[in-house]
């Protein structure tokens, strides 16, 4: 009988990991015991992912408050701050916030409208229509969306973000005026020293305000960039990628992590015999339809991953060709005209028809994706993730 089942996706609980662990051995081993507990064999091509979150604090990833403070006031002066298009997270960016605003004797907060860059909406755009504002080019200030939009809140966290950054900054002891608007250069009327708080935008946003005259310029991923005083840093991100850890600290996201998917392949290769590969992730990438969150909020889905996981999907549409290509065809003979098809394809897909609705996106962030969704983020207590089958196609038996 032809097999049945395609990919496999499961979670593997693991210890509750602290700063000094040795996540290689520790991911390692827990997939061994995984699948002498489930009963599951190894095979070439599986995958064992783990989060950003597990890696980072075995490295002790850390930063504080303080920390951050320090480095924004010896970036930046201590004076005048503008902190634009940050997201609206109580998670992400509160804590860091916090930290922004000791190192500052002023915040001028811009915030993006109607909603953060992951999609995180402070109104929706039925209200703007109904106000007659043009989010291109209307900047408001904090007085003027009050009358328009009153005190919105949040669809599933309840809170008014623009009230609770508000309240934030001025526990700090700095100074806070707040703007709206999605012109990057609406803040220079009010300071030229801006920190870009935006993730996936933020070399085109510094590259405008730069052009524009800004004096400093600066992202979250040149901030905590290296150590200060001890802290944990990420020379690549910075704080992009961050979580709060406590009220006073972060965690940042991990660093080096090549090296670590790396040893974890050769100790699986050594106890398996099989060429898994290994790759770390954090957010996926994918949009919520009612919160209309777009989640990833993470500088990239996945920081670092084995060789094998490289490029895109190159697949066969099997619905296009049931539809057109052997329309004439039912039943076992469907099956195996589209079973040869399969076999004699190319190697690269690209522009053709057949291959036309299958999803062009990295490889990598398909399956961090496919992880974050295996893992959540609650209490599953499964930040480990084993993947079976899925490079499989029609063909595998």
């Amino acid at each position: 009988m032809s097999r049945t089942i395609g990919t496999v996706s499961r979670g593997v609980r693991a210890p509750i990991i602290k700063a000094g662990d040795d996540i290689v051995q520790i991911v390692t081993s827990s997939v061994l015991e995984a699948s002498e507990d489930a009963g599951f064999k190894f095979n070439d091509r599986d995958i064992v992912a783990m989060t950003e979150a597990i890696v980072a604090r075995a490295q002790g990833n850390y930063a504080s408050v303080d920390d951050i403070a320090e480095d924004v006031k010896n970036k930046f002066g201590g004076e005048t701050v503008g902190v634009i298009l940050p997201i609206l997270s109580r998670n992400r960016f509160a804590i860091c916030l916090r930290g922004i605003a000791k190192g500052a004797k002023k915040i001028v907060l811009m915030l993006s409208y109607p909603s953060d860059e992951v999609g995180n909406h402070l109104i929706s755009l039925d209200a703007l229509d109904e106000k007659g504002v043009n989010p291109y080019t209307d900047v408001l200030s904090l007085s003027k969306y009050r009358e328009l939009f009153g005190y919105e809140k949040h669809t599933f966290t309840g809170v008014d973000y623009v009230e609770y950054y508000e309240e934030l900054i001025r526990g700090c002891g700095a100074d806070c005026e707040i703007i709206f608007a999605n012109n990057p250069l609406a803040i220079l009327d009010y300071t030229k020293n801006v920190l870009c708080c935006d993730i996936h935008t933020r070399a085109r946003t510094k590259r405008i305000l730069k052009a524009a005259g800004a004096e400093i310029v600066l992202g979250l991923d040149e901030i905590l960039n290296a150590s200060v005083n001890g802290s944990g840093y990420n020379s690549d991100y910075g704080l992009l990628g961050s979580n709060k850890a406590t009220e006073d600290s972060v965690k940042l996201f991990p660093r080096d992590c090549q090296e670590v998917v790396d040893a974890i392949q050769k100790k699986l290769y050594d106890a398996t015999g099989k060429k898994i590969e290994v790759m770390v992730y954090g957010d996926g990438a994918f949009k919520d339809p009612v919160g209309k969150i777009w989640e990833l909020a993470d500088p990239v889905v996945s920081p670092a991953y084995t060789s094998g996981l490289e490029g895109t999907p190159n697949e066969l549409k099997l619905k296009y060709l049931a539809d057109n290509e052997f329309s004439d065809l039912s039943g076992d003979a469907l099956k195996e005209a589209i079973k040869v098809k399969i076999q004699e394809k190319d190697d690269n897909l690209v522009g053709q028809m057949a291959s036309e609705g299958t999803t062009p996106r990295r490889l990598t962030d398909l399956i961090g994706s496919l992880c974050d969704l295996t893992s959540g983020s609650g209490d599953k207590g499964t930040p480990i993730v084993f993947i079976q089958g899925y490079f499989d196609n029609y063909t595998t038996e």
